[in-house]
C-alpha cells in the first residue's frame, strides 16, 4: 500500500502523508516508504526544497499504535528515522501543517526548517496523557522556537496549540487558510528554487553551524571563507557583472 506521495512542483518536491485511515500515523511501513521518498527527493537535481504534508484530516497523528504497542528502542528509533532524516536533510524544508500534528508528528513538523498552520492546525505534544516521556529530541526541538515557558506548557502540561497561535509564539512562520496551505508553502519556497543549489545547501548548512560558534568574531570569520568562495562562482560574477 502506498502510504507516502510525492509530486514535483516549480522545483519543489511535495511529500504527503497518505494514510489517512490512521490519520497519516507513523506505522513502521509509512516510515520506512517516507524515508525512501526522502532520500529519492534529496537525489534529484531538480528538486531544490521539500514541503511535507498530510492527507485531510490530519498532518500527521503521531506514531501508529501498533508500533507504540511494541515501542522497545528498536521500533522508537524507526519511528525517529522520519524526523531525523528531515531534520538532517540538506534542502530547506517546509511543514505545510494542515489539522493536528501529534507527538512524533509533532516532531516531524519541528524538524523541518519553517513551519506554515493552515487554519485548522493543532500542535499537540501529547506525550504526557499517552502517558510516555517525550523522545526524538522534542523538548530540545520545541525550546529552541518557543523558549522554555511556552515548552513547558505544551509538554509538561499538555498544552495544544492552533494554527494562529502557533504563528504568535514563532512555532509557525504564519497561519494561512487551509486551502491556500500546500500552495502558499511551495510558494513559500520560489526564492530557493530560483537560487544556485549549492549556495542553497551552504547557506542551510551555516544555518546550523552558526549557534554553536563563540560569538560574533567568529561566525563573521567562518561566514568570510564562505563568502568568499561564492564571489568567485560563475553565477555570482554572471548577476553582479565583471570577470575576477
Amino acid at each position: 500500500m502506498k502510504l507516502v506521495r510525492s509530486e514535483h512542483v516549480d522545483g519543489t518536491a511535495v511529500i504527503t502523508l497518505a494514510d489517512t485511515r490512521r490519520r497519516n500515523a507513523i506505522s513502521l511501513q509509512l516510515a520506512d516508504q517516507f524515508t525512501a521518498v526522502l532520500a529519492a527527493a534529496q537525489a534529484d537535481p531538480a528538486v531544490r526544497a521539500i514541503v511535507i504534508t498530510g492527507e485531510e484530516p490530519a498532518f500527521c497523528a503521531g506514531a501508529d499504535r501498533e508500533a507504540l504497542r511494541q515501542a522497545d528502542e528498536a521500533t522508537l528509533r524507526r519511528i525517529y528515522e522520519v524526523f531525523v532524516r528531515v531534520r538532517d536533510c540538506p534542502l530547506p524544508t517546509v511543514a505545510a501543517v494542515n489539522g493536528p500534528a501529534v507527538g512524533a508528528g509533532f516532531n516531524l513538523a519541528l524538524a523541518c526548517d519553517v513551519r506554515l498552520a493552515g487554519h485548522s492546525a493543532v500542535f499537540d505534544s501529547r506525550f504526557l496523557s499517552i502517558p510516555i516521556h517525550p523522545g526524538g529530541g522534542h523538548t530540545w526541538m520545541l525550546a529552541r522556537l518557543v523558549g522554555p515557558q511556552a515548552s513547558a506548557a505544551m509538554t509538561l502540561f499538555g498544552e495544544a496549540v492552533g494554527g494562529a497561535r502557533a504563528a504568535e509564539i514563532g512555532l509557525a512562520w504564519r497561519c494561512v487558510p487551509d486551502a491556500e496551505l500546500v500552495q502558499a508553502s511551495v510558494g513559500f519556497c520560489r526564492a530557493v528554487a530560483a537560487a544556485p543549489a549549492r549556495l542553497v545547501r551552504e547557506i542551510k548548512e551555516t544555518l546550523r553551524v552558526a549557534p554553536g560558534l563563540a560569538g560574533h568574531g567568529t561566525a563573521s570569520e567562518y561566514e568570510l571563507g564562505r563568502q568568499v568562495a561564492s564571489v568567485g562562482r560563475p553565477e555570482y560574477r554572471e548577476r553582479v557583472g565583471g570577470t575576477r
